[in-house]
């Protein structure tokens, strides 16, 4: 088969042919009809062996690409219910199985925590990467059968592939207790996450979905998904706790959802916990790199909790396919950019120069 693969850590992309994976007993192989570019990406295979070492990547060469979308074309002997022909999203992450984490049903929790086709969280995820060592940057993936999320007829393959973003910001509503009656606010509202938050928030019966970014048309059109449960704010224009409350009978938000990236500063976050009501949460799903000075004493004396979210699990992400079945969680507003394999380096530039979060940036394989 055709892979898309790194030869070096801070090169381009060759296309290589590559022996097709074989599943093992309890594997599945996928065929990938889309494979969703993150634009942390670049970062990763850029920076991360110098300033990150202690999330390690794949060994080189290595295919790329964790968000995968496609149809089983092959079972292993002991798959039992999936079959050849079934649409899929693949969680990517994975876990040794066997730790104590596991053992305890906290797989993310695992030392050895990996995503495949991207990066892992400890010294034995290198292991881990060579037992499932493709990304979505090529045409068939072999991946544990625990990891598939059944995608209903509803949800097209460029929208599957959505689901690692998707699946993140459903985590951490989810963290936050987001339920009928909730009011939410989200900053970073226009990015990636923020877009996925809003229309989860949405299906979760959030009431008052409060969105605050900069660009004040990307805001525009984050308000016209829904004007009568969505209000935006562009940061800087007013005080985010006085305009939360406004909106929240001077209570203030339920729940705070953290979705800005690297370039955000502390003071955006800090703004967004004191918008909080007294015992609201904070959930943290972004990627705000500064330390946040925090008052315990006072959060402790308003109940306010603090919660990070890395990622999300399998039975989410068939909740969330569930919810799109249902129509009640509403994929038509992502668009696509595609591009075949042999493009996967113009993919990657266009990942990174995304004007906002509504847009997905896809490898389609077998173009």
């Amino acid at each position: 088969m055709r892979a898309a693969r790194l030869h070096e850590v801070g090169g381009t992309f060759r296309i290589d042919e590559v022996e097709r994976p074989t599943p093992g007993a309890y594997d599945v192989v996928v065929r990938v009809d889309a494979a969703n570019l993150v634009p942390n990406l670049r970062n990763v295979i850029n920076t991360y062996p110098t300033e990150k070492p202690f999330l390690p990547l794949p060994e080189l060469p290595a295919i790329f690409g964790m968000d995968v979308a496609g149809t089983i074309e092959e079972v292993g002997s002991r798959v039992r219910n999936l079959t050849p022909g079934t649409r899929v999203y693949l969680n990517p992450g994975r876990d040794s199985g066997d730790s104590w984490a596991a053992r305890n049903n906290e797989p993310m929790n695992d030392p050895a925590y990996t995503f495949q086709g991207y990066f892992g969280f400890g010294p034995g995820s290198k292991e881990i990467h060579k037992d499932y060592p493709h990304g979505g940057l090529c045409q068939y993936v072999n991946a544990p059968a625990s990891s598939v999320v059944v995608i209903p007829d509803s949800v097209t393959p460029d929208q599957a592939s959505r689901f690692g973003y998707l699946g993140t910001a459903y985590s951490g509503l989810r963290k936050g207790d987001v339920r009928g009656g909730s009011s939410v606010l989200i900053h970073g509202v226009t990015g990636t996450l923020g877009v996925s938050a809003v229309l989860l928030a949405r299906a979760m019966g959030a009431t008052k979905i409060l969105g605050v970014a900069r660009n004040k048309e990307l805001l525009e059109r984050v308000r016209k998904i829904d004007p009568d449960r969505i209000a935006v704010l562009s940061y800087g224009a007013r005080d985010v706790g006085d305009w939360v409350r406004e909106y929240t009978d001077g209570r203030g938000a339920d729940v705070f959802l953290d979705a800005t990236g690297p370039t955000a500063t502390a003071d955006v976050t800090m703004a967004g916990l004191w918008a909080l009501r007294r015992g609201g949460r904070m959930v943290s799903i972004g990627a705000m790199p500064e330390p946040l000075p925090l008052p315990m004493y006072r959060l402790m004396t308003l109940h306010i909790s603090i919660f990070g979210s890395l990622w999300f699990t399998v039975a989410e992400g068939e909740d969330m396919a569930r919810m799109a079945a249902a129509g009640t969680l509403d994929l038509s507003h992502f668009e696509s950019r595609t591009f075949p394999l042999e493009q996967a380096n113009e993919a990657l530039a266009a990942a990174a120069d995304r004007d906002g979060g509504f847009t997905s940036i896809i490898v389609t394989p077998h173009a």
